[in-house]
């Protein structure tokens, strides 16, 4: 069966769920963010092993294409610890919030890494995307601020993070950029772990559970999905399905987490606005390539 567009968005919605949990087990794993993404990285690592055959990876790859996956995993790790360290200094609804701002750095990096068309219809969904933010944050404790600038942050990174895979992932299959990335990401943050405050090892066996839980399902799987989705997809198309992210992410946070007495009207009004820049871009993508397809036709005439 071919991989049709439709598939790649069912697939990417599947992945972009997943991720939503990621916040949540963020949240319940006692361990600091550098520490806790370590564990992750690691982890996958070792998942992935037994399906790539490493020691042909330069061989087949070159050095400097390993190299590129390479920095792009420590670009990944970046991410992954200035988003959990936005869930620790905030919350996990915070943390996912700030996740909504991907799709307007992706307007603007996209192009410029990749090299492809600007499309001012991005920039103008990607901004779209701010009073909705706006609106959610408002009324949040400022001793979450922190948490917030934290959490954009992390938004670039990872935004950053999406064009460079879109523009190199026809290079390998996505198993091996993975293993490639996350490898490299779990060498990058072990100097670190030494000035890490608090544990190292998770403290009891369901920590342990929630950690697999966050490395194979969460990670391995969901990136080998965004992955292919990728070369369906546009990277900012992606991006701005991701700003889905806090609302799954919320929702179920609404439910496992007990944040409910932290959200006000303005977070249902947010994710309205948020909802209709995701559809929104689907929509307009299909009125621009009807249109040029008319017009395409017109001038053959």
């Amino acid at each position: 069966m071919a991989y049709s567009e439709s598939r790649a968005y069912a697939e990417l919605h599947l992945a972009v769920f997943l991720w939503g949990f990621t916040a949540i087990l963020g949240d319940i794993i006692p361990l600091n963010a550098v520490t806790l993404v370590w564990w992750r990285v690691m982890l996958t690592s070792l998942s992935l092993f037994a399906f790539v055959r490493v020691g042909r990876i330069m061989q087949e790859l070159g050095r400097k294409q390993v190299l590129i996956f390479a920095g792009l995993g420590c670009i990944v790790a970046l991410h992954w610890v200035t988003f959990y360290g936005a869930i620790k200094l905030a919350n996990a609804s915070v943390g996912l919030i700030c996740m909504a701002t991907t799709s307007l750095f992706s307007s603007i990096v996209e192009p410029w890494i990749t090299g492809r068309k600007f499309l001012w219809y991005e920039l103008l969904l990607g901004a779209f995307i701010l009073p909705g933010i706006w609106l959610i944050v408002d009324g949040v404790d400022a001793s979450m601020t922190p948490g917030i600038l934290v959490g954009l942050l992390s938004a670039l990174l990872v935004a950053i993070f999406s064009s460079f895979n879109k523009r190199y992932v026809e290079k390998a299959d996505p198993l091996r950029i993975t293993f490639i990335e996350l490898s490299a990401g779990t060498l990058f943050l072990t100097p670190l772990l030494p000035f890490m405050p608090g544990r190292f090892w998770p403290p009891t066996p369901m920590d342990w559970l929630w950690l697999i839980v966050l490395a194979i399902l969460c990670t391995t799987f969901t990136n080998f999905l965004f992955l292919r989705v990728l070369k369906k997809l546009s990277a900012f198309a992606a991006n701005l399905t991701i700003n889905l992210e806090p609302v799954y992410g919320i929702a179920l946070a609404y439910f496992l987490l007990n944040d409910a007495e932290e959200l006000d009207p303005n977070f249902y009004w947010g994710t309205a606005v948020i909802l209709v820049a995701v559809f929104g871009y689907a929509g307009l993508k299909r009125y621009f390539r009807h249109r040029a397809e008319v017009l395409s036709r017109k001038a053959l005439l």
